[in-house]
């Protein structure tokens, strides 16, 4: 990573945001030229497990372990830093960022709130000068699964902290049924299942001030929730390839010691008829649409052939070059999504300023009921303080 000097002024340029500078005269030549940016060190919540740093002058690894998220906000696909240039670690419980202010707990006079966040699992490691430095990662990624098994600790004294023996277990099978795809119900099979304060469908998706119990189901639709703290929770869920959430009907009261089966669940999505297009595909992704390659001035080589390429500076700003005279137009049957559908719904830059974009989808029906309703249902993968007008 480059060094807190090279964001001096006599080293970086600071870009559209204080956050990100332009690396033009590094301590380390290496840097020259790319762009530091605390939003490239960042991960989803399910994925946060284990990051640092290695020294190679010592060859000496410094790790921070998260054995559980449960006490983390908005769910397993939250998006959270890992850590700042500095080199600062971050142990990120709530944030704004990625979501909004929906994500900031808020409190009524009076209310009363507690929440034990963490703990966390600070590791050092080292080995003798000569030995490569990259098997330092390997012994810290064994070293978090030991600690993920060893989840929950018995060492914290907090009443509010409950040790294993004080914890319950939620165990069911899910499957889902899409009546305009398959004649029967089928497994849901890699599904998120897991239990969240009560709410409204999806709710757990802006829930920051209760606990989490995440987990995926196997190929026949099993899933199995451990270390679940007792009280009253809603499970949800969602499935890969199929818009919508699941949530299910029956209130979950769970009690120390509690080892619940649920027996067999079922999701049907949202449905009103069979699907005539889509782009895309619902899996709470952009993944799989057009991410362009950044400018060449704005780069950061950790992200280049790397799956999360779209963590590069400034790709926003590439929608309004690769598409100077017009938005978006998608012809349905004709046009590539993988190709022909940018990865982000975004502003165009105008002079100093930013217009909205109108991106325009055309697509013919061969027989139209005009008596029938038709839907059109959109499943965003994230959100900003926008405004989406269909």
């Amino acid at each position: 990573m480059p060094l807190p000097d090279d964001r001096m002024p006599n080293r970086g340029q600071v870009l559209a945001y204080p956050e990100a500078v332009l690396l033009f005269n590094p301590v380390e030549d290496q840097f020259k030229g790319e762009v530091d940016d605390k939003y490239q060190y960042s991960d989803e919540s399910q994925d946060i497990r284990v990051h640092g740093w290695i020294c190679e002058d010592l060859v000496t690894g410094f790790w921070q372990i998260t054995p559980s998220y449960e006490f983390r906000a908005g769910g397993p696909n939250k998006q959270f830093l890992t850590s700042h240039v500095g080199p600062t670690t971050l142990a990120m419980f709530t944030s704004a960022h990625y979501s909004g202010e929906e994500l900031i707990p808020k409190f009524a006079d009076g209310e009363p709130w507690k929440k034990v966040l963490g703990p966390v699992f600070m590791y050092v490691n080292s080995l003798p000068k000569g030995k490569d430095p990259r098997l330092l990662w390997d012994d810290a990624k064994e070293k978090m699964i030991e600690e993920v098994q060893s989840w929950p600790y018995s060492f914290p004294a907090s009443e509010d902290f409950p040790k294993a023996n004080e914890r319950a277990t939620f165990v069911g099978r899910l499957f889902v049924h899409d009546r305009y795809l398959e004649d029967v119900k089928v497994p849901a099979k890699g599904a998120f299942v897991g239990l969240a304060i009560p709410g409204e469908v999806g709710s757990w998706q802006r829930d920051c001030k209760g606990y989490q119990f995440w987990t995926q189901t196997d190929q026949e639709g099993r899933f199995v929730i451990t270390n679940v703290h007792p009280g009253s929770y809603n499970l949800y869920g969602w499935v890969n390839g199929y818009i919508g959430d699941f949530k299910h009907d029956t209130l979950v009261n769970l009690t120390i010691g509690d080892d619940i089966d649920v027996g067999d669940l079922l999701f049907e999505p949202p449905r009103d008829g069979p699907t005539l297009w889509e782009i895309g595909e619902p899996e709470r992704t952009a993944k799989e649409f057009f991410v362009p390659d950044p400018n060449p001035k704005y780069i950061n080589r950790l992200y280049v052939n790397h799956p999360d390429k779209f963590r590069q500076y400034g790709l926003w700003e590439r929608y309004a070059e690769l598409y100077p005279h017009g938005d978006l137009v998608y012809t349905v049957n004709v046009s590539d999504y993988r190709k022909d559908w940018f990865f982000a719904h975004v502003t165009r830059k105008v002079g100093n300023g930013y217009n909205g974009s109108t991106w325009q989808v055309k697509f013919k029906l061969d027989i139209v009921d005009p008596k029938a309703v038709y839907k059109l249902r959109l499943a965003l993968a994230s959100a900003t303080n926008a405004e989406l007008e269909v």
